[in-house]
C-alpha cells in the first residue's frame, strides 16, 4: 500500500527548519505496513500546494501532510485544500470551543486570529487536538467518484502535536489499509564507520531473498535496519529474524541495542538491572556524558555523581587528583584520567567511575597531544583501566560527542 508525506512550509524550503516530521512519519508508516514512496516539500504557495495535492491524490492511497494549520496569514493549507476540492469552508463549533477553552486554562483570551483554526473544508473529518490549538482534518483527495480513494490527513507542523494526532487519530483510521507483509528489525551500533559496517554485512541480502538492509548514519552511531517482505506478516517476521541473527553475529559487540533505545538508556538499564551505580568525572566533554545519562528516566537509580572538573584546580579540589600527577604527566594523560576516576569513585561511593580528559580543540593541541587526543579511565572494585583515543574529527562538537559515546560504551561493556 503506497503512501506519501507532504510537508508544507516556506521555513522548510528555505532550510530554516530541519524536516524531522517527515522522517518520524516515514518510520511509523513503514512499521504500520505501508510503503512510503515519496517525501514532498513545498512552500506556502497556493498553486504549488494544489499541484502537490493533485499529483499525490492520483498516485498513492494515503497522504500525511504537516504544516500550514496555524493562525497566521501564511498558514494556507486548509483554505487551499478546500479550493482544490471545490468546496466551501465551514466553522466547526466544537473545535472553536476547544481552542477557547485551551486559552482559558492558561489564563488567556483567545486571539481572533486563532478562530481560523476551527475552519475546515466542507465534509472534512475533524481530528481533535488536545495538546495544541490546531486541530487536524482528513479528506478524500480523489475528486472524481470513479478515481481510487486517496485518504489525506492534515496535521499541525508542531512535532509534539503532529505525533499525538498521528498516533491517536490517523493510525486507527488507516490500519485496515496496511498490507502487513513486511517486518523490520533495527540495531543501533557504535564503534565502526558506516563503510565497515556495510562491508561486514556484504552478502546478507543475497542470502535472504526478500530482505533489504538499510543504514542510517547519525553521528557518532550507525543504525542498521533489516526489512523483510514476504507473503504475510508471520513469514516476514520469520525471515527478518533469520537475517537479523546473521547481522548480529557479524557485527557482534558494536551493536549496543536491538531496537531504538539510546546508548544512555542502555547504560542506565544495564546498571539498574545489576544494582550497580555510576559516577562521572568530565573535563573536555563538559558534562555531556552526564547529560546523556540524566535525560533518561530512572537515571537516579544508577547515577550518583557527576563533576565537570575543567580546571586543574578543580581536579585537585573536587577529585583529589595529586598536583604532582598533573605536573609530571599533564592534565591530558592516562595518569590524570586514572586519578580522576579513582577520585570520583571515592567521593561518590559508586561501583563504577569513568573519567574523560582530552583536547577537544580547535586549539590547545601539540605535536605530542594533538587536537582529538582523549584519555579515558574506568575505576571499579576490579581496579582502574585506562584507554587512549585520537579522534580525528573536524570540529570541537564532534570530538566531544564521540568522546561522550565512547565513555558510555566503556560503561556498557564493563557492566556487562
Amino acid at each position: 500500500m503506497k503512501s506519501a508525506i507532504l510537508s508544507i512550509g516556506t521555513e522548510l524550503t528555505r532550510g530554516e527548519l530541519v524536516n524531522g516530521n517527515a522522517a518520524w512519519l516515514s518510520e511509523r508508516l513503514t512499521q504500520a505496513g505501508f510503503t512510503v514512496t515519496e517525501h514532498l516539500v513545498v512552500d506556502d504557495d497556493e498553486a504549488r500546494i494544489i499541484d502537490a495535492l493533485a499529483r499525490l491524490g492520483a498516485s498513492v492511497s494515503v497522504v500525511v501532510c504537516t504544516g500550514g494549520l496555524g493562525p497566521t496569514t501564511d498558514d494556507l493549507t486548509t483554505e487551499t485544500v478546500a479550493r482544490y476540492l471545490g468546496v466551501p469552508m465551514r466553522r466547526d463549533a466544537a473545535s472553536l470551543a476547544a481552542i477557547e477553552a485551551r486559552f482559558a486554562r492558561f489564563g488567556r483570551v483567545m486571539s481572533p486570529s486563532n478562530a481560523k483554526q476551527a475552519d475546515f473544508p466542507e465534509a472534512a473529518t475533524v481530528l481533535p487536538n488536545p495538546v495544541g490549538t490546531a486541530p487536524g482534518f482528513s479528506v478524500n483527495l480523489a475528486k472524481a467518484s470513479a478515481s481510487p480513494e486517496c485518504r489525506a490527513f492534515f496535521l499541525p507542523g508542531v512535532p509534539r502535536e503532529m505525533q499525538h494526532l498521528f498516533q491517536e487519530e490517523v493510525l486507527p483510521r488507516i490500519a485496515d489499509l496496511a498490507t502487513h507483509t513486511s517486518h523490520q528489525i533495527r540495531f543501533r551500533t557504535f564503534g565502526l564507520p558506516e563503510s565497515v559496517v556495510g562491508e561486514k554485512l556484504a552478502g546478507v541480502e543475497a542470502a535472504f531473498p526478500g530482505v533489504i538492509l538499510g543504514y542510517r548514519a547519525h553521528f557518532p552511531e550507525i543504525e542498521v535496519k533489516v526489512l523483510a517482505t514476504a507473503t504475510d506478516a508471520e513469514a516476514a517476521a520469520t525471515l527478518a529474524e533469520q537475517a537479523a541473527a546473521v547481522v548480529a553475529e557479524r557485527l557482534g559487540d558494536v551493536i549496543y541495542t536491538r531496537g531504538t533505545s539510546s546508548i544512555g538508556r542502555v547504560v542506565v538499564d544495564a546498571l539498574t538491572a545489576r544494582k550497580k551505580t555510576l559516577a562521572l568525572a568530565e573535563s573536555c566533554t563538559g558534562g555531556l556524558v552526564s547529560s546523556l545519562i540524566t535525560r533518561e528516566h530512572g537515571a537516579s537509580a544508577a547515577f550518583l555523581f557527576g563533576a565537570v572538573t575543567y580546571a586543574n584546580e578543580a581536579k585537585q579540589a573536587v577529585l583529589g587528583v595529586p598536583a604532582a600527577t598533573i605536573t609530571a604527566h599533564g592534565a591530558v594523560s592516562p595518569e590524570t584520567a586514572a586519578a580522576m576516576a579513582e577520585g570520583a569513585r571515592k567521593v561518590s561511593g559508586a561501583d563504577y567511575a569513568v573519567a574523560i580528559t582530552g583536547v577537544a580543540g580547535p586549539d590547545g593541541g601539540s605535536d605530542e597531544k594533538p587536537v582529538g587526543t582523549v584519555h579515558f579511565a574506568i575505576a571499579s572494585a576490579e581496579g582502574t583501566r585506562t584507554e587512549h583515543r585520537l579522534f580525528r574529527w573536524p570540529n570541537r562538537d564532534m570530538i566531544q560527542t564521540i568522546a561522550a559515546y565512547t565513555a558510555l560504551d566503556f560503561v556498557r561493556r564493563a557492566v556487562r
